[in-house]
């Protein structure tokens, strides 16, 4: 069986280089202050930190071409922890995909180039993971990283998965506070964890434990619409009912918590391939419900038109209906043509947007709502979903 590896990256490489006996005192303080800060923030407030993260760059990488299968291991957590993983035997790894997660500091960039330079020169596929703003700096910068990260992993790993890849988090290096996060977010994603006592080398291996979320709390059109990348907020009064821990709250309104999200996407598949689901600002044709039903509609194309719905409800409530202001990621579009299509409208007076890059859409057309005398809504009508050409056809 094929392996997805995913690992977190700490700066052990780094400041195991620094010679206690040798080195300036200063050098440890000054590596320690200066972990959470950015190439740039070093630069400007500590630029004499530059020079020493260079300095135990080079170390390293010595260290690295130059040592023995125990040195290597004493010199990286993270190393450690793959060559236990495969009983110090790289060669077993040649099929297997490695993603280093790193935080968004100078630091731990640099850890990770090093480890990935050293196991490509092993043989090994390996790539980087830097989640936006991801480090312990402050909490408002901890919070959005990991959002960030619970948003890769979800399109990551259920496609390695669905390909029978085991999936592997290697938590012996990295940060405590983003190592604790990854144990808990582990529990829901990876088929093992696996850790090292402290001064071993024999790895412990933690089984995926069988995790049963109560979907009788979530609310599938709400969380849905917060899960977007439309990043709206909901008001709190229509999440009654839903756990506090679930949700972000600022003044009587809501997004979608760390542990919100993570919760979501472990238990939107069973929420979202049912039933349409009714979204604020859309409007179902009987031709787009037909189609929703056809027997080509599986699991999978039930999910992902739900999840594109609740991006596009998302921007008409941002934007109050105003389509020309969507994001271009949601390629919203207006049919050209003049000729007559059903219902009497013009091909031209028709929107459409693509579901994914194998040519599935929807077609649809903005009508306006009297909601009173005064006031207007504009509403967006779903015409028809499916493949490139049967829509095209039939808009």
């Amino acid at each position: 069986m094929h392996r997805l590896v995913i690992s977190t990256v700490g700066t052990s490489l780094l400041t195991n280089q620094i010679r206690l006996r040798v080195d300036p005192k200063k050098w440890t303080e000054l590596i320690d202050r200066t972990a959470n800060l950015t190439q740039e923030q070093i630069s400007y407030s500590f630029p004499e930190v530059i020079e020493i993260i260079t300095e135990l760059e080079q170390r390293a990488k010595k260290k690295l071409d130059e040592g023995n299968t125990l040195e290597i291991r004493d010199t990286s957590a993270e190393l450690n922890g793959i060559y236990g993983l495969y009983k110090e035997q790289l060669s077993q790894a040649y099929q297997d995909i490695h993603w280093l997660i790193a935080s968004d500091t100078a630091q731990a960039k640099v850890t990770a180039d090093l480890l990935q330079l050293f196991l490509k020169s092993n043989g090994l596929n390996t790539s980087i993971y830097i989640p936006k703003q991801l480090s312990t700096n402050c909490n408002e910068d901890f919070a959005n990283g990991i959002d960030e990260l619970l948003k890769w992993f979800e399109e990551l790993i259920p496609g390695y998965r669905d390909n029978s890849y085991e999936i592997c988090f290697n938590l012996v290096g990295g940060f405590k506070a983003i190592q604790g996060f990854a144990n808990t977010i582990g529990m829901f994603y990876a088929d093992k964890i696996i850790y090292i006592f402290e001064g071993s080398k024999e790895i412990i291996t933690i089984p995926r434990l069988p995790i049963t979320i109560d979907t009788s709390v979530i609310k599938p059109v709400e969380f849905a619409l917060m899960a977007s990348d439309a990043d709206i907020w909901m008001p709190l009064s229509e999440l009654q009912g839903v756990r506090e821990s679930l949700l972000f709250i600022v003044d009587q309104e809501v997004k979608l918590s760390n542990w919100g999200r993570l919760t979501w996407n472990n238990c939107k598949r069973e929420l979202l391939t049912k039933d349409l689901l009714q979204f604020p600002r859309l409007v179902y044709d009987q031709s787009f419900e037909k189609d929703y039903k056809r027997k080509n509609v599986d699991a999978q194309r039930k999910l992902e038109l739900h999840e594109v719905l609740a991006e596009i409800s998302a921007s008409m409530l941002k934007f109050n209906g105003n389509t020309t202001l969507f994001d271009s990621r949601l390629h919203f579009t207006r049919y050209e043509g003049q000729q007559r299509c059903e219902g009497g409208v013009k091909k031209n007076e028709i929107d459409h947007f693509y579901m994914n890059n194998d040519g599935w859409r929807v077609s649809c057309i903005v009508k306006q709502k009297d909601i009173s005398e005064k006031e207007k809504i504009k509403l967006l009508h779903m015409r028809h979903f499916g493949e490139h050409d049967y829509v095209n056809d039939n808009p």
